[in-house]
């Protein structure tokens, strides 16, 4: 019983690091130990590292530390690549080793073994197309087609030079300083493909999301990755070859003819669950595992979607959330300076009508009333949203045959 337990304890650790380090900064966990984790797992634990380090080498270990981050997180490096390519190539080697010799079973046939590989074969593919495709680089000689792309919306994006690479920066592109380059409708810069991700790679991305599903965080600076549709068939593979030697080994009659055990789910369940954690504990434990990631990271999957039929970018939901802080503030303040002028003014009335405490009561505040609308010009509708992923428009013909824009 001592390994079941072990299991048990290791799963519900798992759950609270994962829960802790991907959701930890939500408002519903603000003041919980949940959030004071996720502070540790994200900031604390590399503060006192750095100090641990400071202490023990001295400047010249800091110093050393410091180039270490720098070269792994301000510059481009494969770095993460080769961590995930090493993460992926092993957690599928330890189910091969480990539920492989099971397949052909009672649920699974044959063909999932060369599915499971197809699936591992097609993401990792994807993967590659996206970290070494062009994201779409803004340069000299392309600048003023992709300045005829996109109009300025002279809210979030306006007329402007790129101070690095001297030439005008079109609407929805950013300049990446880690890549030291502009790329047009910027999205993000994806530390686990070593790329940015843009106007032209997109679709590889989402491809990737859908496939894969990685997802990332954005959180002081960080971006984590997970797996989404992979681990929903590896979960899901894994319970049908456990479900198939219950089966097989007929643990259900032998409970219920040989040990007298009640033929009902609540009587069968927690004998069920102990003889799986005894003998398919590796199984389990990677189940459990493929699981809570999947349920932590179908959200995010949702979340790029919405993106995706909105015609927005990560980096444009930044801004607009800047922007929308701003103006809402400038609104308040407007409000709030009429109300007091016509305060002002009432006091200078000779007859003033006494207000009801009721009416008062119940009347909105001029701060109420205020309300900033988003005016995103580049939602063109769904079908042509994700017409725009799937065919950039730097690859249609229509994009070189357009009327360049000088700057």
């Amino acid at each position: 019983m001592e390994v079941e337990w072990l299991l048990v304890i290791h799963g519900l650790v798992t759950l609270l690091v994962l829960i802790s380090f991907l959701c930890g900064q939500w408002p519903i966990f603000e003041g919980t130990f949940i959030q004071k984790i996720h502070f540790f797992l994200t900031f604390g634990a590399c503060d006192y590292f750095r100090r641990f380090v400071g202490a023990v080498f001295g400047q010249k270990g800091s110093n050393a530390l410091f180039c270490v981050e720098y070269y792994c997180c301000d510059r481009p490096n494969p770095t993460l690549q080769v961590i995930y390519l090493g993460i992926i190539g092993a957690i599928y080697y330890f189910i091969v080793q480990s539920s492989f010799k099971y397949i052909p079973g009672h649920y699974l046939g044959e063909v999932h073994r060369y599915i499971s590989l197809l699936a591992v074969g097609g993401g990792i593919l994807l993967f590659l197309l996206t970290s070494f495709s062009d994201p779409g680089t803004v340069n000299a000689v392309n600048v003023s087609h992709y300045l005829s792309a996109y109009p300025y919306d002279n809210i979030i994006f306006s007329e402007k030079e790129c101070h690095t690479c001297k030439i005008p920066k079109p609407a929805r592109s950013k300049h990446c300083s880690i890549c030291d380059r502009c790329v047009a409708r910027f999205d993000h810069h994806c530390g686990w493909m070593n790329n940015c991700i843009g106007e032209k790679n997109s679709r590889y991305f989402m491809a990737f999301l859908f496939w894969y599903g990685v997802t990332q965080v954005k959180q002081i600076g960080r971006k984590y990755e997970a797996h989404f549709l992979l681990c929903v068939y590896g979960a899901v593979a894994i319970a049908l070859v456990l479900a198939g030697r219950l089966k097989e080994l007929r643990v259900i009659d032998i409970l219920t003819v040989y040990y007298g055990i009640e033929k009902s789910f609540s009587s069968l369940a927690p004998h069920v669950v102990v003889w799986l954690l005894d003998s398919y504990n590796t199984q389990i434990l990677i189940m459990v595992f493929l699981a809570i990631i999947s349920m932590l990271l179908a959200g995010f999957l949702a979340y790029h979607t919405k993106l995706c039929v909105t015609n927005t970018t990560t980096n444009e939901t930044f801004k607009w959330k800047e922007y929308l802080s701003w103006k809402r503030k400038v609104n308040e303040a407007k409000a709030s300076a009429a109300a007091l002028k016509a305060s002002l003014g009432e006091l200078n009335h000779e007859k003033k009508h006494p207000v009801s405490k009721w009416k008062a009561f119940f009347q909105r505040s001029p701060l109420e009333e205020v309300e900033v609308v988003k005016n995103n010009i580049y939602d063109r509708g769904v079908l042509q949203n994700v017409f725009e992923i799937v065919v950039p428009l730097s690859s249609r013909r229509s994009f070189l045959q357009r009327k360049p824009k000088s700057g």
